[in-house]
C-alpha cells in the first residue's frame, strides 16, 4: 500500500536535506533492505534531474565479514568504497535492520578495524567533507520494540519526528547559535554531574534536517584540554553492538581519567582505541520536540528534547578542536525534570533549567513552540 508519508520524506531528503541539483550524483546506501523508501528516493532524485546510485547492505553480512576480516582486506574494501564516494555529489545513508544487537559479539579489535578503514577513509575523509549528506533510520518492528511501542504507533511517531517543519526549527536555532558563538565557559550540573569547559572561538553549528533525519541539535566542541569535572549520563547508549548504561566519566584537563558503566572493561577498551578517544570532540544541545524518551538509537536519542550530548572522540571539521580519533560516540544526558533535572550555564548565566530554555530569546526552542 502506498504511504504518502514516505513520498513526503523522500521529497524532504532530496530537496531540503541534500538539496540535489540537476546533473548531480547521489549515492543511496541502504543497510537493511527498505525498498519503498529507496524507490521513492530514486524517483525523487530523477524528478530533480539527479543521477541516483544504490548500494544495498545487510548487518548479518557485515557480521560474517568482520568476524574473520583482516586489516589488508578492509583496507582494500575502503579503497573500493572510497573510489565510488569520490565521484558522488550527495549521499543518503538509510539505516534499518531487525536486530540492534547484530554486531554485539564481534570482538572489539574487529569492530575498531572497520572504524580505522571504511569509516575513516570513506566517511570521515570523503563523504563528510566533500558531499551533501544525510543519514537516517527507517521504522521497523525492532525499533518499535526498543521504543516500547506498537509498530503502527512507532511509525506514526517516526513520521511526526522526521516530517516536522525543519525550516521553522532552523530559524528558531539562530539565537542559540549566536549566543554560543559569544560564550567562553560552559557549566553543566545535575545528578552525578558537575562539569565545566570552554567553547571559546569554536563555531556553533545548527542541525535542522540537513545532515540527519530526525534532526534537532546545535553543536560545537569544547576546547580540547579545558574539560574538568564529572558527568553521569542517564540514557542507555548502544555502541559497537553493545548497549551501555550508567556511564560516568571523570575529566582532568580534557582527558577522561576514570570511566565506568555496566561493562566498565568494554567501555575502557573503546576509550583506548586511540589517544583521541579519551578526549571530547562534540558538545551538543538537543531540541526535537517529538523525541521525549531514549530508544537505544543514537540518531534519535541525541535529539531528545531537553537533552545534551557530550561525545568522546573525533571532532567535526565545522567545529574543530583538534581532536582526532576513530571513535565518535554521542552519549546523551536528559535534563528534563522527569529525568532528574539539571542546569546549563553560559558564562555563569543560566540558559536552560530542567530541559527548558529560560532566556526570552531562546524560548522559541521550547517544545510547544517548535511543534506545528
Amino acid at each position: 500500500m502506498h504511504d504518502p508519508r514516505i513520498q513526503q520524506l523522500a521529497k524532504n531528503l532530496i530537496q531540503h536535506s541534500v538539496r540535489l541539483q540537476k546533473g548531480e550524483r547521489l549515492l543511496i546506501e541502504n543497510f537493511g533492505l527498505q525498498p519503498p523508501l529507496v524507490k521513492a528516493l530514486v524517483k525523487e532524485a530523477y524528478s530533480v534531474g539527479g543521477q541516483p546510485f544504490v548500494t544495498l547492505k545487510d548487518y548479518t553480512i557485515d557480521r560474517a565479514l568482520l568476524m574473520e576480516g583482516t586489516e589488508a582486506q578492509y583496507e582494500l574494501m575502503a579503497d573500493f568504497e572510497a573510489a565510488v564516494m569520490e565521484k558522488m555529489d550527495a549521499y543518503i545513508g538509510l539505516r534499518a535492520g531487525d536486530n540492534i544487537a547484530e554486531l554485539s559479539d564481534i570482538p572489539a579489535d574487529k569492530m575498531s578495524l572497520q572504524g580505522r578503514t571504511i569509516q575513516t577513509k570513506v566517511h570521515r575523509h570523503i563523504r563528510v567533507p566533500q558531499t551533501k549528506w544525510c543519514v537516517l533510520r527507517y521504522p521497523t518492528s525492532s525499533m518499535a520494540q526498543l521504543a516500547n511501542m506498537s509498530t503502527e504507533g512507532f511509525e506514526n511517531f517516526y513520521f511526526d519526528v522526521c516530517n516536522l517543519d525543519y525550516q521553522k526549527m532552523d530559524q528558531a536555532m539562530d539565537a542559540l547559535v549566536s549566543l554560543m558563538n559569544k560564550t567562553d565557559t560552559v557549566r553543566i550540573t545535575g545528578p552525578g554531574t558537575n562539569l565545566s569547559f570552554s567553547i571559546k572561538d569554536i563555531p556553533a553549528i545548527k542541525c535542522a534536517g540537513e545532515f540527519n533525519i530526525p534532526d534537532g541539535e546545535v553543536f560545537t566542541a569544547p576546547v580540547k584540554q579545558s574539560v574538568n569535572g564529572v558527568i553521569t549520563y542517564n540514557t542507555p547508549s548502544p555502541y559497537q553492538g553493545k548497549t551501555f548504561e550508567n556511564i560516568s566519566f571523570t575529566f582532568k584537563e580534557g582527558k577522561i581519567t576514570e570511566a565506568s558503566a555496566n561493562d566498565t572493561a568494554r567501555l575502557n577498551e573503546i576509550l583506548n582505541t586511540d589517544d583521541g578517544a579519551r578526549y571530547i570532540g562534540e558538545f551538543a544541545i538537543g531540541v526535537n520536540p517529538y523525541i521525549q524518551h531514549p530508544m537505544k538509537d543514537i540518531l534519535f536519542d541525541e535529539k531528545i528534547d531537553g537533552s545534551f550530548h557530550f561525545t568522546p572522540g573525533q571532532c567535526y571539521d565545522e567545529a574543530p578542536n583538534g581532536n582526532d580519533s576513530a571513535i565518535h560516540w554521542d552519549i546523551v544526558a536528559i535534563q528534563r525534570s522527569d529525568y532528574g533535572g539539571g542546569e546549563i550555564y553560559f558564562d555563569d548565566k543560566l540558559i536552560r533549567k530542567d530541559g527548558r530554555f529560560v532566556l526570552p530569546e531562546l524560548e522559541q526552542l521550547n517544545p510547544e513552540n517548535l511543534k506545528r
